[in-house]
């Protein structure tokens, strides 16, 4: 049994009935008191794992609809296609008061073991973690949800904690989970979105990027050990930013992809409202 805290034990969801989940995420799990996206896309598949009684998200996005506060949720799911080997859904995350989430997820059973026909590129180049940057909370950047993912920075691109952006939107890190935990593909929809924002090594204030629309690929099943990821921006404009991701575990095998749209930075002394405007 996962020990209180963990990610297993924070994303669990129980039966309200057909077609109706409760979980619960206690304080913590947050940046700016806003619950990470991950983690809330996490808590949706967990429904949607047992709504489709399948065990791999194969695809799944999530759209953002107004901020989750740590406390109770409630998810309806719905069933839209089940074949012999995949199954469509849908799921609808509410909070205290209003839906906060929207997702569609494909789910199956990933592959015990995988078969590279093409990889174009591979994991990105990093020290060993002990010779890389630990990812802790300051006052610059306050954020509690440091303290469930274990993540060390590239030195080159760890310069913004510091007060030194580097210029370079992209951040190469090793992640895992502490106290050992292991990873598991919905531990993945996590990570992708556990690191430090990109931007922060822009010559833009510290701040927070909410985000509008995540969307991951769950690859393959990955290797006990740690995860190496790359997080890159390329693009901003018009209020808008990119995130696009890859992990890769410790046989050189992509596990995941995801590719997020978030607003532009806003300063951390006025916290922006991200919910959508019409």
């Amino acid at each position: 049994m996962s020990e209180p805290g963990t990610f297993a034990s924070t994303t669990a969801v129980s039966s309200l009935g057909p077609d109706r989940w409760r979980a619960a995420v206690p304080a913590g799990w947050d940046v700016m008191e806003n619950v990470n996206g991950g983690l809330l896309l996490s808590i949706a598949a967990r429904a949607l794992q047992a709504a489709t009684g399948r065990p791999d998200p194969f695809s799944i996005t999530g759209h953002f609809l107004t901020p989750g506060r740590a406390g109770s949720f409630e998810i309806a799911t719905e069933v839209l296609r089940e074949g012999r080997q995949l199954s469509t859904a849908r799921a609808l995350v509410r909070g205290a008061d209003r839906d906060v989430l929207a997702v569609l997820g494909t789910f199956g059973e990933l592959a015990r073991s995988s078969e590279v026909l093409l990889s174009v590129g591979g994991p990105p180049v990093l020290p060993a973690p002990e010779d890389c940057v630990k990812v802790a909370a300051t006052d610059s950047f306050p954020a509690s949800l440091v303290e469930h993912v274990d993540t060390r920075l590239h030195p080159e691109d760890a310069t913004f904690l510091e007060g030194r952006p580097s210029g370079s939107t992209t951040l190469r890190s090793w992640q895992r989970l502490p106290h050992g935990e292991a990873i598991d593909a919905l531990g993945l929809l996590y990570l992708v979105d556990a690191h430090p924002p990109t931007i922060f090594n822009a010559d833009f204030p510290l701040s927070w990027t909410p985000t509008l629309e995540l969307t991951v690929h769950v690859r393959a099943t990955p290797a006990p050990g740690w995860i190496r990821s790359v997080a890159s921006t390329r693009f901003v404009s018009d209020g808008f930013l990119e995130v696009d991701v890859e992990l890769w575990d410790e046989r050189d095998l992509l596990v995941a992809q995801a590719r997020q749209l978030a607003l532009v930075p806003r300063p951390w002394s006025h916290p922006p409202d991200p919910t959508p405007k019409a």
